[in-house]
């Protein structure tokens, strides 16, 4: 069954974007009548029949609520230098909103080697993502914004971490963030973070971590954070 995403929910009925109205109308050319799959990224997943086939505006009726997703027990925000290939840190979005993560921040750093993101693309990627996983909760992407930004905001949640290679003993994630809710994750780029960045952070409140033994990509550890945290909410619900 095809899955199309809307916030725009009146009732029982559903109104697409041009862009998903396009994709319904012109790439997969449905018609009328025909059952699909509606997403609204809150954690509803409804079932209903195609009313109006249109390239601007197609709308779906007689919807009926097939799955309502109870949040998750835990909040995961993890920050995160792009890499300078950008597929890289494409695949990393892809895999993170299917394993489940509520926001994303791409970081400055200064060793952080792409200074622009192409917002729209990511946005569909992240779309993608959620309907092809079935996972109906689409999760916040932050503009980039530079790291001492980041570091020193005050709506970060208190259980704070920032994964780096730099020397020195650092506990696992899993071992500090076991009994919060609220998690953030910050992931330097390619060149890992700066000792000052890493000094800045402890600053204001981070707690330095280690994701394992191995040294890991950009974009590979920032899915074994999410995945790591995952675990242990599935492990002690």
């Amino acid at each position: 069954m095809h899955v199309f995403y809307t916030t725009n929910i009146q009732g029982k009925q559903a109104i697409l974007n041009e862009e998903e109205s396009l994709h319904l109308a012109k790439v997969l050319r449905l018609r009328e009548g025909d059952l699909v799959a509606i997403m609204d990224g809150n954690g509803a997943y409804y079932e209903g029949r195609v009313e109006l086939v249109h390239a601007r505006h197609s709308t779906v009726n007689r919807l009926e609520l097939q799955l309502s997703s109870a949040p998750r027990p835990y909040k995961l925000h993890v920050a995160i230098a792009p890499t300078k290939m950008m597929e890289r840190f494409e695949w990393f979005l892809e895999k993170a909103v299917e394993i489940g993560i509520d926001r994303i921040s791409p970081l400055q750093t200064k060793r952080t080697e792409r200074s622009t993101l192409k917002r729209n693309r990511l946005e569909k990627i992240v779309l993608t993502a959620m309907k092809q996983s079935k996972t109906p909760l689409f999760p916040q992407l932050d503009e980039l914004r530079s790291f001492d930004e980041w570091c020193t905001n005050s709506d970060l949640p208190k259980a704070r971490f920032i994964a780096h290679c730099l020397p020195g003993q650092k506990p696992y994630l899993t071992q500090l963030a076991g009994s919060q809710r609220e998690v953030c994750v910050f992931i330097g780029p390619e060149g890992d973070f700066t000792p000052e960045e890493v000094q800045l952070a402890l600053q204001h409140g981070f707690q330095a971590v280690s994701l394992g033994e191995s040294r890991l990509r950009a974009e590979t550890a920032g899915i074994v954070a999410c995945a790591q945290i995952q675990s242990i909410w599935q492990i002690n619900p």
